[in-house]
């Protein structure tokens, strides 16, 4: 089995901890598993690095500086691998083999890292890579770095490239928890997760997996995220499953938009729950909400709009702080999915301005981590599809 295992800062913050850390790859490489270990800097390296630059300096300098967290990490994890007689050499921007290439954008030249790290690959039968995580080389040979959760990138990606079989996150929590265990009791751990759930969870302040990364996984690659007092790269934690899916996508049945106005509805608690719970045990399904400072409005199938008005007129009639509701009938909703999305600056404008100069009116907009949804009128459906397709895939 081929692993990728990525040693997060605070698996490596202490020198026990490294031992444990290196306890867990030499007993991986002795089951007989090919292993490549991607190392954060230890503990809180990189921010203490980086608050003391409190003087003016470039990019190329800034680089260097917080480079020395990582560099010292796989210095640290090599030493301890050879002291347990296992094989190892740590990898450097620099060093002759080193796979993580930026173009001049800053951006993973994914040609050129896909070629090195399939000759890295090769030789990992022979010894254990103990690359740092977060930097890259641009083509000059200059020191760069990959941003926040750069190392997560940084091994999701080479497991990609080098066909592994897995990618293995370290980190301090058990796997994707039900909930915050410092916050709520009973907090568990989740067995599997998709990578659409994760990631709509990590733009939304879970720190489990850097989002950046999880636009390199595939089908074929397994992840994985374990506590690392665990010992046992290959068990236990969560499952990350799926692949994002770049699409573009039409409903093809219409829909109706239902809009409950009321008195500062966002200050109403419940509000939300009442309403959706009436049009659920009515057996109706909301294909999306949007909610407003005075007003909250369900999308439903067009064929049941006339029930769910009803349903929703008779809580009206029951909360104080609700007025009225309205429906609107023949609404078309073009979906863009796509795990990239977020990493995209003026992504919504690429999508709505080019749909307001065809003249179209955009009825509502409902974004996520992963998916932008435009609503329009039904007949303005098929040029919207268009419009999105022609400037959003372009």
């Amino acid at each position: 089995m081929r692993v990728v295992a990525k040693f997060g800062g605070t698996s490596l913050g202490s020198g026990d901890r490294i031992e444990r850390a290196a306890d867990s790859v030499a007993d991986a490489v002795a089951a007989g598993h090919e292993i490549a270990v991607v190392a954060s800097a230890m503990g809180n390296t990189t921010d203490e690095l980086l608050d003391d630059i409190t003087f003016e300096a470039d990019d190329a300098d800034r680089a260097e500086i917080v480079s020395m967290g990582e560099r010292t990490s796989v210095r640290m994890l090599k030493a301890a691998l050879a002291a347990r007689g296992v094989n190892a050499v740590f990898l450097e921007p620099g060093h002759e083999d080193w796979p993580v290439v930026a173009n001049d954008r800053g951006e993973v030249d994914v040609e050129e890292t896909q070629k090195r790290v399939e000759a890295l690959a090769e030789d990992l039968g022979d010894v254990v890579p103990v690359i740092t995580g977060f930097l890259a080389e641009d083509l000059d040979g200059n020191v760069t770095t990959l941003g926040r959760g750069g190392s997560d990138t940084t091994a999701v990606m080479l497991g990609r490239y080098a066909d592994a079989d897995e990618v293995v996150i370290v980190t301090d929590v058990e796997g994707v928890m039900t909930g915050d265990p410092h916050v709520v009791e009973g907090a568990r751990n989740v067995g599997e997760i998709t990578v659409d759930e994760l990631r709509n969870l990590s733009f939304r302040g879970a720190e489990v997996v850097a989002p950046s990364a999880l636009s390199f996984k595939d089908d074929d690659l397994d992840v994985r995220v374990i506590h690392y007092q665990h010992g046992d790269l290959l068990s236990g934690g969560t499952k990350i499953e799926g692949q994002f899916e770049n699409m573009i996508d039409m409903r093809d049945t219409p829909l109706a938009c239902l809009t409950v106005a009321g008195r500062a509805i966002r200050n109403r608690p419940g509000i939300m729950s009442t309403l959706s719970t009436a049009l659920y045990d009515s057996d109706i399904n909301v294909d999306a909400v949007a909610s407003g400072m005075d007003s909250m409005t369900f999308y439903v199938d067009e064929d049941v709009a006339e029930r769910a008005e009803n349903v929703l007129h008779s809580e009206v009639i029951e909360v104080g702080e609700l007025s009225s509701v309205t429906v609107r009938d023949e609404v078309a909703v073009i979906r863009v999915l796509g795990g990239e999305l977020p990493n995209q600056p003026g992504v919504l404008r690429r999508i709505v301005d080019p749909i307001a100069e065809a003249g179209i009116n955009v009825i509502d907009i409902i974004s996520s981590a992963t998916s932008v949804a435009v609503f329009v009128d039904w007949d303005d459906r098929e040029q919207t599809l268009d419009i999105v397709q022609d400037h959003f895939e372009s």
